[in-house]
């Protein structure tokens, strides 16, 4: 459940076709439940990995999913839909993991920006301290007029493509609706 008992909105797959084709059954990223889970996840990656964000999906039960950065989101997520996804870094002080960075930086989900909540619940879950917020947000809309994808940038909401005016709200999937994110998306 998002904030005041609101469901979180879902986002499903909206990118490119090829990506589908490497999701695999069983092949989602790591769920990180706890400290104890991302601890062991973390203490097995080679030291180099961290100098990276990673590909972070909140799947539709709530649970943060990790994957090497490099890993398309739609196989973090096992090609379901998704509360959010982007990218986070950690850093470790004085022996306590947190998050240093996270965006929503996904061209296959293209989540809102108000798909921060559910990082945050989900980083609450865990016990991993984080920013208030995306260190990094980017505004995905898709152009009413030519239908292409667009980044809104500097908050010029024109179509890069067609020059025509993009919407305030997010409307990147037609199908829109929020699901209550609860058991089974696991």
């Amino acid at each position: 459940m998002g904030i005041r008992g609101r469901p979180h909105r879902a986002y499903r797959y909206v990118g490119p076709a090829g990506p589908l084709s490497l999701v695999r059954p069983g092949g989602r990223g790591c769920g990180i439940r706890s400290l104890a889970d991302f601890e062991q996840w973390v203490s097995a990656l080679p030291a180099r990995e961290l100098a990276e964000p990673f590909t972070f999906v909140v799947d539709t039960a709530g649970v943060l999913r990790l994957a090497p950065r490099r890993s398309e989101h739609v196989v973090c997520a096992g090609g379901a839909a998704v509360l959010a996804a982007g990218e986070m870094g950690f850093s470790r002080a004085s022996g306590v993991w947190a998050v240093g960075e996270v965006s929503n930086q996904s061209t296959g989900y293209c989540p809102d920006v108000r798909s921060w909540q559910a990082v945050a619940d989900a980083l609450d879950a865990v016990g991993l301290g984080h920013p208030g917020g995306f260190t990094y947000a980017v505004v995905f809309r898709r152009c009413p007029g030519c239908r292409e994808l667009s980044i809104v940038r500097e908050e010029d909401f024109v179509c890069v493509f067609c020059e025509g005016p993009l919407p305030d709200r997010w409307n990147v999937d037609d199908a829109r609706g929020a699901i209550p994110a609860g058991p089974g998306g696991a």
